[in-house]
């Protein structure tokens, strides 16, 4: 079996494609048509930026796990002067292809969401009663758009502040409190990874957990009654990639015959967070 059939097969296995969103783009988005020679490592990012693909191209990688899309909109061409257009066509002359699984990776049970859950409890995990779905949930009951995490006693906006800047491992958040609760009894909080506006206003929650919102998102929430606490668009996904690299190395060592090299699975150290509080 290739390496792109066995990575395929064991990120399908961790996150169904059918639980993504319709709007998206996910699976096998490039596929090189030969595989590099001498290379065993998967990597894991956010985003193929050039900066992690200079990191690819200088160690012995053979797939990327790209969470965020590298082909979106349709391609009317595919040039060099392009520099997310040129990533992709250096990787495939390279033999390195490159999977997508961004809202896949959201909504399956122990996915990001759930992860950031994780945080919001302090590392606990909660009951599966205490925590509810936002959105439909696939049929075997294996995902939604986001989460709503109940606490058992109230839990203060300070508090949750510090979870939350400790599990993503930031030392700044923006906050936005409503005059309409008391910021020390936080009894629910609903989260998104990424961008949560549109998911998360209209949820019945005392906090909005989420990357990004835009500006008019915001005072909405505020005004019906919601704090909000945002962290970076790509801050509440990156520390996941240490958990999808422990679930992806023994999927990947399943699929292997005896003959077959091991996989490594490593987490770029390229791949950042575009933006710096200064």
């Amino acid at each position: 079996m290739s390496i792109v059939q066995r990575v395929c097969k064991a990120l399908e296995r961790i996150a169904p494609l059918r639980l993504a969103e319709k709007w998206d783009n996910v699976g096998l988005l490039l596929e090189a048509p030969q595989q590099r020679a001498n290379a065993n490592r998967v990597l894991l990012t956010i985003d193929l930026t050039p900066a992690v693909l200079v990191e690819a191209l200088s160690t012995p990688t053979a797939f990327i796990v790209a969470y965020h899309p590298t082909i979106f909109k349709p391609f009317s061409s595919l040039t060099l002067s392009n520099p997310l257009q040129a990533s992709l066509l250096r990787c495939a002359a390279a033999g390195i292809s490159v999977y997508v699984p961004h809202t896949a990776l959201d909504s399956v049970t122990g996915g990001i969401n759930d992860w950031l859950c994780l945080g919001l409890n302090n590392q606990i995990a909660p009951p599966q009663d205490n925590i509810r779905f936002i959105g439909e949930a696939d049929k075997d009951g294996m995902g939604g758009l986001g989460r709503v995490i109940t606490f058992p006693e109230p839990i203060s906006m300070s508090e949750l502040q510090r979870r939350i800047k400790a599990h993503l491992n930031v030392q700044h958040i923006q906050v936005a409190y409503t005059p309409l609760r008391d910021p020390n009894v936080v009894r629910s909080v609903a989260v998104c990874a990424g961008s949560g506006g549109s998911v998360l206003l209209g949820v019945d929650a005392d906090l909005y957990f989420t990357g990004e919102m835009v500006h008019h998102e915001v005072l909405e929430a505020v005004a019906s009654g919601h704090n909000v606490a945002l962290c970076g668009h790509t801050n509440t996904e990156r520390g996941y990639l240490r958990v999808l690299a422990q679930k992806l190395l023994p999927e990947l060592s399943a699929d292997a015959s005896p003959s077959e090299r091991s996989l490594e699975v490593h987490v770029s150290k390229a791949d950042e967070h575009p933006l710096r509080i200064v």
